[in-house]
């Protein structure tokens, strides 16, 4: 059993580090892979395993500031020796991701606890999904017709920076994905796909290391000596599975776009319907 339980968090520390920041939706791929086959909360309590996917997340966020490192130091204004200096002039600076933060994390603590009563199901998921997918398919489109295009955080504009974390907010809703919500904001607002993506993940570092570092201190209880190895095991896959993931969906943003990962929620989607009401 002991041995089934790191090889289950193995798993899923894999699948939280390549979708995590995909805009492919975490939450739907741990439903499928956990809720409806791993079933991790059979293994420990419940809380135990809520325990763990903060973990596992706090692994992926852990990769962000690694493949980030040099451009987070530069918001507080420290360039880095050996390291390239930004653009002269303009550059990105902790004031504009504050402001890009202030809306979710509003929200986000306003409404706790109506999020975690009543959006996480299979169904809020399944609309997260599916909304989720046309929101990306519309960004795309529209993103054709612009004229002018912001090609790198340093061009961003305060303006921008807002837009961005009002469609952050739409990702409160289960299943329609930070990422994929933020990045479709950034393209809406005539900013590059992979411009949009590198704030949507410098944005991600705050945000989530804050509720994710609350979640964990609410739940540090759970962190027994059994469950650890468990825990462990998890981290460390989500870590090198999502510096990986981040590395390949940043090279490969600018060429696909968004539209691809749409159709593949689309059929994901469709399966989970499937596995669910069949």
């Amino acid at each position: 059993m002991d041995w089934w339980a790191v090889i289950v968090a193995i798993i899923l520390g894999i699948v939280e580090g390549l979708t995590e920041f995909a805009p492919v939706s975490s939450t739907g791929h741990m439903i499928i892979v956990d809720d409806l086959w791993l079933k991790s909360k059979e293994l420990f309590s419940p809380d135990v395993a809520n325990t763990f996917k903060i973990v596992v997340q706090l692994g992926s966020i852990l990769a962000v500031v690694v493949v980030f490192w040099d451009r987070l130091w530069s918001l507080i204004g420290i360039e880095r020796k050996g390291v390239k200096k930004q653009n002269e002039g303009q550059s990105l600076r902790l004031p504009m991701v504050i402001v890009g933060l202030i809306p979710a994390t509003v929200l986000g603590f306003l409404f706790e606890d109506f999020i975690d009563e009543h959006l996480f199901s299979i169904e809020t998921v399944l609309i997260g999904l599916i909304g989720g997918s046309f929101l990306m398919i519309a960004a795309d489109l529209l993103h054709m017709n612009k004229k002018r295009v912001t090609h790198t955080v340093d061009q961003l504009s305060y303006k921008q920076a807002l837009i961005m974390g009002l469609f952050q907010c739409i990702a409160l809703w289960p299943g329609f994905s930070r990422s994929g919500s933020t990045i479709s904001g950034g393209v809406i607002a005539g900013i590059s796909h992979r411009a949009s993506a590198d704030f949507t993940f410098i944005m991600a570092v705050p945000i989530m290391m804050g509720a994710s570092g609350l979640s964990l201190y609410k739940n540090w209880e759970y962190m027994t000596p059994e469950a650890l190895p468990f825990f462990i095991a998890g981290f460390i896959s989500a870590f090198l599975f999502a510096l990986i993931s981040i590395r390949f969906f940043l090279a490969l943003i600018s060429k696909v776009q968004l539209v691809p990962f749409a159709i593949y929620r689309i059929i994901l989607g469709v399966i989970l319907m499937i596995i669910v009401y069949a």
